[in-house]
């Protein structure tokens, strides 16, 4: 089961496109844990801001002062060295950030829908937090597959 906690600090979606919307995000976040072999058990803390949120986070925690359109916290990532002493039965996996306006602009971008953008990187951020990283090349393209697998689970393939 999914315990996903969502905090809307951007104010352009409207409360009732929130449930939607909402709904929409959590079977991605489910997809991409399919996909990417996560946890049947977790959680997730998604906050959806605009593009002064995320950017102030980027600059704090990257040391990149400009906005980006996704952030991952994984609570997960652990030293080589490190034992994994606790086993909980919910796992926490960490928190997802999403700038809407950037979603806005990469959907208007590359000529899709901002649900398919949204969902998009809300899947790609879930990736992050079960490790899956797009730094070197066989990484990303293990990331990218996994991206279309869980986004084909949706029916939200590209165009």
């Amino acid at each position: 089961m999914l315990t996903l906690d969502i905090l809307w600090e951007e104010s352009s979606i409207s409360e009732q496109a929130r449930e939607e919307l909402g709904l929409r995000i959590e079977q991605g976040i489910r997809a991409a844990l399919q996909a990417g072999a996560g946890p049947e058990e977790a959680e997730i803390s998604l906050t959806l801001t605009d593009d002064a949120g995320i950017r102030a986070l980027n600059r704090e925690y990257r040391h990149l002062d400009r906005p980006t359109d996704v952030l991952s916290f994984a609570l997960r990532e652990r030293d080589d060295e490190e034992p994994e002493v606790l086993d909980f039965a919910d796992e926490m996996l960490g928190d997802i950030v999403i700038s809407v306006e950037r979603a806005r602009a990469q959907a208007d971008e590359y000529g899709h829908p901002f649900l398919r953008e949204i969902v998009y990187l809300a899947v790609h951020g879930t990736l992050h937090l079960l490790g899956y990283d797009h730094e070197e090349k066989a990484g990303k393209s293990a990331m990218r597959a996994k991206e279309e697998e869980a986004m084909a689970l949706l029916n939200l393939s590209r165009n």
